[in-house]
């Protein structure tokens, strides 16, 4: 696991020795273990290594054997091994045991198609000094970030936001749709970036940059067909997915440096300490969970259920309400965008808590999004009864009763639940799920901001990258349509970005099973009737899992990775939240309408109206704001 960063030379008005290596030291927590630099005419790279698989001879910028090929690499390629065996046969010679290597000779195989041949989590930069052509990619679900800026005929890449600010013809500059979007998704959404200016690499895309042209493709897509897998029988659809999670979670545990797991005791994170029972003596397993002193947060006691269970050497740590807060500075300053998602500060202490012991942990990301394991999805059926029933029953039941249910602090409480399902339930399909998602709809941004062109800002424009995922997939059905959309933004822009973000800052590298190639192909093409059943969600996963996990494992109700909130900010962070969001502060910066932000407190502090996703929203920006001296 690294950073990568770099630019094209068109402009020679600075040191670019000196710049190189200001924009590598700022992502040093990438990689402490060595760094490097390759500059010539035409480009300069920069490169952070954590090292991972053949410790002393990975060392990067890697060359070919000419000279003529540069690479910088920052990830894992699992299948290097068979991809190795393979070139060799075809007549290539190997200096490294490194799998970046494996990417270049790759390259010059098989050229841009070498993308096909890669089974892992990459963003790689790689100089064709031949075609005068650079070449950056990334991986298919997104795992490792890569962020670019076309400038003065130039262009400038890095693993994180802050690298590129460091080059000095950039100027920084608040995107303004960005943050409208910011606002309704808890995230800027993929391409935008909170900086005018600067764009994220789509996953499973790459760019071609040659002679001051910028051409970007899409080499893959999660596809689900209509036809599905041509199986006689659920038990063969399980006996596939086995087949391949056993080898996924295989491939995932090469590594020349200690490796654990992060266990929550969810189904996920179970399943793959399950393979790995099977894969490795059981007490060289590394199990690592956090748990919460208020109870409504905690799954420690399920967690330790499966440690027991597999007999794993069991890490945990019970968290006070005071270390969560103490942290959150912490969590701010490796934020280079607003990121509202609150259980990134649970697993940036998980990841700091790991750290101590081990240098590689594997997490289940993935499964919720590809087996339909969110809540929302159960809300998506549950809207189709409702949309069936008459207008009158909507005012004068649910709503009624909506409201007599009392206001709770506690995490995706009942009355949290249901009051979100009736907060979009009306709403375009389209983007519902986002609204239920999300902090803000339009209609609440026309009230709150302060700019002229909030009039022009609709539903459609701020939800434009969902509807697109929505409207464009090869899938009748709409419960597989959500699932590609959320695989496509919520896992892309919230869930990998909060875990990347976390455990780099630690220097922790992390794996994730669910979102191997192989295994993310088989899961989209299974009936959504298999992940879907009735209102059972991750239903064939649960079937294959019948034998390897108990049953109050795999039918326990999802609690989720989160923090109480709404409940600091009636106690222990209303002082600070007072302070962020005082008057003179927020008339000063001219964004927000003070006014709504003082209802929103009044009513949330009252216990009036449970405002915990709107105005932690808005507390994050506003630290962030503070941090980036805007």
């Amino acid at each position: 696991m690294c950073g990568i960063v770099g630019f094209t030379n068109n402009n020679h008005k600075f040191d670019r020795q000196l710049v190189i290596k200001n924009m590598a030291d700022s992502i040093r927590h990438r990689g402490p273990d060595d760094e490097g630099y390759y500059i010539n005419f035409q480009v300069t790279f920069g490169h952070r290594r954590l090292s991972i698989i053949d410790l002393g001879g990975g060392h990067q910028p890697m060359m070919n054997d000419n000279q003529s090929v540069a690479i910088i690499f920052n990830g894992e390629i699992y299948n290097f091994l068979e991809l190795r065996e393979d070139l060799i046969k075809k007549g290539h010679h190997f200096n490294t045991n490194s799998d970046t290597e494996a990417i270049i000779r790759a390259y010059e195989q098989y050229g841009e198609e070498c993308l096909n041949k890669l089974n892992g989590m990459f963003s790689f930069a790689l100089w064709d000094q031949n075609k005068g052509q650079l070449f950056l990619a990334r991986d298919r679900s997104g795992k490792k970030p890569l962020y670019y800026a076309e400038i003065q005929g130039d262009i400038i890449f890095a693993s994180e936001l802050k690298a590129i600010l460091q080059y000095p013809l950039y100027r920084k500059e608040i995107d303004h749709n960005a943050l409208y979007k910011y606002l309704a998704h808890e995230y800027v959404p993929t391409p935008h970036t909170i900086f005018k200016g600067v764009k994220k690499l789509p996953a499973a895309s790459y760019i071609i940059y040659k002679n001051g042209s910028l051409i970007e493709k899409q080499y893959w897509d999660l596809h689900f067909k209509d036809s599905y897998l041509n199986y006689s029988s659920e038990e063969e659809i399980i006996q596939q997915l086995d087949h391949l999670m056993r080898e996924s979670v295989r491939r995932r545990l090469i590594s020349d440096v200690p490796l654990g797991v992060f266990l929550s005791g969810g189904i996920d994170s179970s399943t793959l300490v399950a393979y790995m029972a099977d894969l490795m003596e059981p007490k060289d397993i590394k199990t690592f969970s956090i748990g919460f002193e208020d109870k409504s947060f905690d799954e420690s006691n399920y967690a330790r259920d499966i440690a027991k269970l597999f007999h794993t050497t069991h890490h945990e740590k019970i968290l006070h309400p005071k270390t969560l807060i103490d942290i959150f500075p912490e969590v701010i300053s490796f934020l280079d965008e607003p990121f509202a998602d609150a259980s990134i500060i649970p697993t940036y202490l998980l990841s700091c808590f790991t750290r101590e012991k081990v240098t590689v942990a594997l997490g289940g990301d993935g499964g919720d999004e590809l087996f339909m394991g969110y809540p929302t999805f159960q809300a998506n059926r549950l809207a189709k009864f409702y949309d069936w029933m008459p207008e009158m029953i909507h005012k004068n039941v649910f709503e009624k009763i909506a409201q007599k249910i009392p206001v709770s602090m506690g995490n995706i409480s009942l009355d949290f639940k249901i009051k979100r399902f009736l907060y979009a339930v009306k709403e375009d399909k389209r983007y519902r799920e986002q609204l239920w998602l999300g902090a803000f709809s339009q209609t609440d941004l026309e009230e709150l901001m302060i700019t002229d062109n909030m009039s022009n800002i609709s539903n459609e424009e701020l939800f434009r990258e969902v509807i697109f995922y929505n409207d464009n997939n090869d899938t009748q059905h709409h419960l597989d349509r959500l699932s590609y959309t959320y695989f496509k933004t919520y896992l892309h822009d919230d869930i990998l970005v909060k875990v990347d973000r976390a455990s780099m800052a630690t220097s922790l590298e992390t794996r994730a099973p669910f979102l191997d190639v192989e295994v993310m192909d088989f899961i989209g093409r299974i009936p959504h009737k298999y992940k879907m059943n009735r209102l059972n969600m991750k239903y064939i996963l649960k079937k294959m899992l019948s034998k390897k996990l108990p049953h109050h494992i795999l039918h326990r109700p999802k609690k989720g990775f989160g923090i109480p909130v709404a409940k600091w900010f009636r106690e222990d962070l209303k002082d600070l939240v007072l302070d962020v969001f005082s008057e003179e502060k927020i008339k000063r910066e001219g964004f927000f309408n003070y006014k709504v932000i003082k209802n929103l407190l009044e009513e949330h502090f009252a216990g009036i109206i449970d405002h915990r996703k709107k105005l932690w929203t808005l507390f994050i920006f506003e630290q962030w704001l503070d941090k980036w001296g805007f």
